[in-house]
């Protein structure tokens, strides 16, 4: 209560919402902890109190972020980009105020753009760090804060612990000041620069040099923004395609109207795309999500279109790059514990050395700046079952605007063959066997919901080995094995091959659990999935 008087006397906008809550678990679930950095930053609810997205709590990470840069001593400098969400163009100008303030030299896009473009900028304008405004895929109630280190990677915990401890730190009482927003005088003072078009041009160029296949052999494709940032750059990077946009869905909107979620993993994000694509005769449906760092696609099938899930997509894109792609030496391939294995057993075949990291993307960013320095290994492609692709080095975070070309690549070099990208995941099915890859999510939120997934994570800990009698192994990702950082994650391994993993997630008020069933034939499959799925979800009772 003491949080909530403090919030009260902010100014008179944050009062009138607060004091407007007319829900004590709302209020409570506003105001029980503060913001903090998961697998993708700091990513929360927009509204007023510590445990929200507001240019408070930006104001806040802000502050704790230049006091850590500063403390490094020397010249620090910031790139900022933002997405299509409501207040993230408000929140980019909060940050690039307290930076300035606290004499950071500050570089900020003037128009929306795509988190791997901000991943480029931090590199091509040789900045310190960097932060993008943006939830990613979340619904639109949310916005988040992603910050990036000199490379263009976003922190691991070693660094993100060390930042968070300065944020935290940070007493509200002295930042007042963001509530006068003098963005404004700051660019005329040239005390923040705007970046120019030069950025993302070298980054469409750094995109277009991955390209395997040149021939667009007139594949018709239908493309949606999801109403965010992926419009312009998608488009640039697809010209040589008969491309057509979803109207409906072009502009940016941070309602997102159209959807319920924009989220190319939810399997109705993509069905207004589908449906033109029916009308139309194109032959793939591209989504991307609001700052086009996930691509989700939908492929041609007869008369209807079969939506392919993130780990599909990268099993295609991995063993079409590595037939058209000389291979660097010692070439080596990224996926994650969550990731299904069907991709290691590709890149296997073509003797890459296979590299599993933990969930979020920043771990793949830093094995391609680990090799960058050391030279042991020469990156081939990384990808995450969460949509999440990236073929080259110019980006450390995923990205959509370059997995997007490779995508019609690969269907525009199959078509040549006439095939389908469909028919192209059915041969590598009947080579290294079919796997079923699903991922089952429980929404939980506030106080409440987050002591469930704390006492659900305690009973598979305490109690999953019981459940079954052909289990290999149970790794426990909390004490820190195989070399990775400790983090709240179980992983199941069986002995036909099959796996199936069980983590809290970073950024949403969610327990994931997600499978990987090897089987003969899909019905095998399925069969062995409901089996692991009912056992598993008894703990759950």
């Amino acid at each position: 209560m003491t949080d909530y008087d403090f919030w009260l006397s902010l100014d008179e906008s944050v009062k009138a919402e607060l004091e407007a809550v007319g829900d004590p678990k709302e209020l409570e679930d506003r105001f029980y902890k503060n913001l903090e950095f998961g697998t993708g930053g700091m990513r929360g609810v927009m509204g007023a109190g510590p445990n929200r997205m507001n240019r408070y709590t930006i104001a806040k990470a802000t502050k704790g972020l230049a006091d850590y840069l500063n403390s490094k001593g020397g010249a620090q400098s910031v790139a900022i980009a933002y997405d299509s969400r409501n207040n993230s163009r408000l929140f980019a100008e909060v940050t690039a105020c307290v930076l300035a303030k606290e004499n950071i030299a500050v570089h900020i896009f003037d128009t929306l753009q795509p988190t791997p473009v901000l991943s480029y900028a931090v590199r091509y304008l040789k900045c310190t760090a960097g932060v993008v405004i943006t939830a990613s895929h979340n619904p639109k109630e949310y916005n988040g804060y992603k910050v990036y280190d000199a490379n263009g990677c976003q922190l691991t915990p070693k660094y993100a612990d060390e930042l968070i401890k300065y944020v935290n730190a940070v007493n509200l009482a002295d930042i007042a000041y963001v509530k006068d927003n003098n963005f404004t005088t700051l660019v005329s003072q040239n005390a923040v620069k705007i970046i120019g078009p030069e950025v993302v041009d070298s980054f469409i160029s750094e995109c277009k040099a991955l390209s395997l296949y040149k021939n667009p052999e007139n594949l018709k494709i239908v493309y949606t923004p999801l109403h965010g940032t992926g419009n312009i750059p998608v488009r640039r990077i697809l010209e040589k395609y008969d491309v057509e946009v979803v109207a409906e869905q072009e502009m940016p909107d941070g309602g997102f109207s159209t959807v319920r979620s924009p989220n190319p993993e939810e399997k109705d994000a993509l069905n207004i795309a589908i449906e033109q694509a029916k009308k139309t005769g194109a032959d793939l449906v591209i989504g991307t999500d609001p700052d086009c760092d996930r691509v989700g696609i939908a492929v041609r099938s007869g008369d209807d279109f079969v939506l392919f899930s993130g780990n599909q997509t990268g099993a295609v894109l991995l063993d079409f790059i590595m037939k058209n792609r000389a291979l660097p030496e010692n070439p080596a391939v990224v996926t994650t514990i969550v990731t299904s294995p069907l991709g290691a057993e590709i890149a296997k075949k073509y003797g890459c050395k296979v590299f599993l990291t933990l969930t979020g993307f920043k771990y793949i960013g830093e094995k391609i700046c680990e090799w960058e320095k050391g030279g042991e290994y020469g990156y081939v492609f990384g990808y995450e079952e969460s949509y999440g692709y990236l073929a080259g080095t110019h980006a450390r975070d995923k990205d959509a605007v370059s997995s997007s070309m490779l995508i019609a690549e690969a269907a525009a070099y199959y078509k040549s063959q006439g095939k389908t990208l469909l028919d192209a995941l059915g041969e590598i099915y009947a080579e290294y066997g079919f796997f079923l890859d699903t991922l089952e999510t429980l929404v939980l939120k506030g106080k409440e919901g987050a002591e469930k997934i704390k006492s659900a994570m305690e009973a598979f800990r305490s109690a999953g080995s019981e459940l079954f009698d052909d289990i290999d192994n149970i790794a426990d990702y909390s004490k820190g094995i195989d070399g990775l950082p400790k983090e709240n994650v179980l992983l199941f391994s069986f002995a036909d091959g099959s796996r199936a993993a069980v983590r809290p997630s970073g950024t949403e008020p969610k327990l994931k659990l997600y499978y990987s069933v090897r089987g003969e034939d899909e019905e095998q499959a399925k069969a062995r999935y409901e089996f692991i799925s009912n056992k598993l979800k008894t703990l759950l009772q």
